[in-house]
């Protein structure tokens, strides 16, 4: 109920006037039945735009931590985050990844929307980087469409580390549905899932318009120094060797090695 409250009475009016979005393809969202939005992550607030701007409740998760504040602050924190439909996972354990994704599947296999980000974290420059398998995984074992989709400057708005978000235009993409419903008889498989995961990401790229780096921004945040945008010669396909494979202690596993492209 208080979803709905925030979205259409107490906070939702005032950010659609301030914001003012400029969405690409949103009669590509199903109306109805499970759909995951695979997005790119650039900014904070990219889980406040993507449910204000979709009719449907999207459902996101994120650390408990952010539900376990003390004080007024705390308060506030909790109340946001439940309202714009976040669930809380205890990321602390080492299968914190399977919370988060069994949180997921659950809303899915209530028939509603999940909202997942591929990268993991959020890029450390504004560029794609490579995608983690769960959102590949999700997908295979509820059935559901994936529907990528690209913040376009939500990284610009609210630069990490801001809490003052820039007022200006809000501008998002979303594309075509995915069905992956060929691969129902492969759940498990490392090589299907790895080559679902590079499919979205391939998608988001060409959505999002920015280059792409074949390596996990979270692995790239620990070994070497985030590059600047647009550095590199070249911008690879997701699931090819970048640029920055020559980083061989990103390698992230045997198995990703031989990933195959897009198909």
């Amino acid at each position: 109920m208080f979803y709905w409250l925030l979205k259409y009475v107490l906070l939702g009016p005032l950010l659609l006037l301030l914001f003012r979005p400029r969405v690409d393809g949103l009669e590509n969202l199903p109306r109805s039945g499970p759909v995951i939005l695979a997005c790119n992550h650039l900014s904070f607030s990219d889980s406040i735009f993507t449910p204000l701007i979709v009719r449907r409740r999207v459902t996101f998760v994120a650390k408990a931590e952010y539900f376990t504040g003390k004080g007024i602050k705390g308060w506030l924190m909790r109340q946001f985050f439940s309202g714009t439909g976040t669930i809380p996972v205890d990321r602390s354990g080492g299968k914190a990844a399977q919370a988060a994704l069994d949180t997921l599947l659950r809303v899915l296999r209530q028939g509603d929307i999940a909202g997942i980000y591929p990268e993991g974290t959020r890029s450390p420059d504004g560029r794609l980087y490579r995608g983690k398998t769960g959102v590949a995984r999700l997908a295979l074992e509820s059935g559901a469409l994936v529907v990528p989709v690209a913040h376009l400057n939500s990284d610009t708005i609210q630069p990490t580390g801001k809490l003052i978000p820039k007022i200006m235009r809000v501008r998002m993409r979303f594309g075509a549905p995915l069905d992956f419903s060929r691969y129902s008889d492969r759940r498990g498989d490392r090589f299907v899932e790895r080559a679902v995961t590079d499919e979205i990401m391939y998608e988001i790229m060409t959505l999002a318009g920015r280059p792409y780096v074949d390596v996990y921004a979270s692995t790239l945040k620990t070994t070497v120094e985030a590059p600047k945008p647009g550095a590199g010669a070249e911008t690879p396909r997701p699931g090819s060797t970048g640029e920055a494979a020559a980083v061989s202690e990103a390698s992230p596993s045997p198995h990703d090695a031989g990933a195959p492209k897009r198909q």
